[in-house]
């Protein structure tokens, strides 16, 4: 049973930085595509960013300039987020699939086969 856990979230001041981190449990998804999605209270869930096997990324525009994903081995997935808004306060779900077609924004919820649980991410103003 493939399992992607998430790490890293927490509650900082707005303008702050966090590092988030995603680990498969297998190297499923090495020809595939890996990304980021959050949902905030009383919202839909959004795709955030995404990238496929050879290391393209794809970011959300309302992240651009403030998120970096990288992918440094075929299981492990990291978003880097810098100058943090109140509006970015959300759960965040790391998405993983075997393929790659639809490894690009606007990220789609029913490309993604595989969900982490889900981490919390707050910015205070």
């Amino acid at each position: 049973q493939v399992q992607l856990v998430e790490s890293g979230g927490g509650s900082v001041q707005a303008g702050g930085s966090l590092r988030l981190s995603c680990v498969a449990s297998v190297a499923t998804f090495r020809t595939g595509c890996m990304g980021w999605f959050r949902q905030a209270p009383g919202k839909e869930r959004e795709g955030v960013a995404a990238i496929d096997s050879d290391g393209s990324t794809s970011y959300a525009d309302y992240v651009k300039g403030r998120f970096t994903l990288s992918r440094v081995n075929a299981n492990t997935l990291y978003l880097q987020i810098h100058n943090l808004k109140p509006e970015d306060t959300a759960m965040y779900y790391c998405a993983a699939d075997r393929s790659f077609i639809n490894c690009y924004t606007p990220l789609r919820l029913t490309d993604f086969d595989y969900w982490g649980q889900g981490i919390q991410v707050t910015a205070s103003s």
